[in-house]
């Protein structure tokens, strides 16, 4: 979550508010955007130095803006110039894949289905990321930021296509099951 809000911020500073707006819209994917998660990282980052904050008040109410410092600024390019990782396909829910013999037969293709709605859902969103992104004009100074913001969306939304096929063919497979 620390490198997500340094590299928010380095687009542009926020209140701990648009952080989590920007990160339910476009970084669901790759961090929870739970108040408590990024209230965390945001006091990590203050501790560490990385980041700071104004007080102003604006319509009558308190906010703190936050903004990347110089550190903060060095940190993020350490982080960004490494390579990346592959992390493999750790997902805690397949655990309930593996284990839905168990379950009663009648609940095993309601589980899928239901899975393949929320994958849907998310694909949704995604594509509509994708398309929006497809459509904006930027600066020459910020054509390669959104080029690879495009990409981790597109990377999403295929993802979840393909957890979409596989998990439609695996209910084509079950409901072949002699039940």
């Amino acid at each position: 979550m620390d490198h997500i809000i340094l590299g928010l911020l380095l687009l542009s500073d926020r209140t701990i508010y648009q952080l989590r707006e920007r990160i339910e819209k476009g970084l669901h994917m790759m961090y929870s955007s739970s108040m408590g998660s990024i209230q965390a990282a945001i006091q990590k980052l203050l501790n560490r130095g990385f980041i700071q904050y104004e007080e102003v008040i604006e319509n009558g109410k308190y906010k703190k803006i936050y903004a990347i410092t110089k550190s903060g600024r060095q940190h993020f390019a350490t982080w960004i110039t490494t390579p990346l990782s592959v992390q493999g396909i750790k997902n805690p829910e397949l655990a309930k894949l593996y284990f839905m013999g168990f379950a009663p037969k009648q609940n095993r293709q309601a589980g899928i289905q239901a899975c393949i709605s929320q994958l849907k859902q998310q694909y949704e969103g995604l594509n509509m990321i994708c398309e929006e992104m497809a459509n904006i004009i930027v600066s020459d100074k910020n054509k390669d930021i959104l080029y690879y913001q495009f990409a981790a969306a597109r990377y999403g939304r295929d993802f979840m296509k393909f957890n979409i096929q596989w998990y439609e063919r695996f209910l084509d497979e079950i409901r072949g099951e002699a039940l």
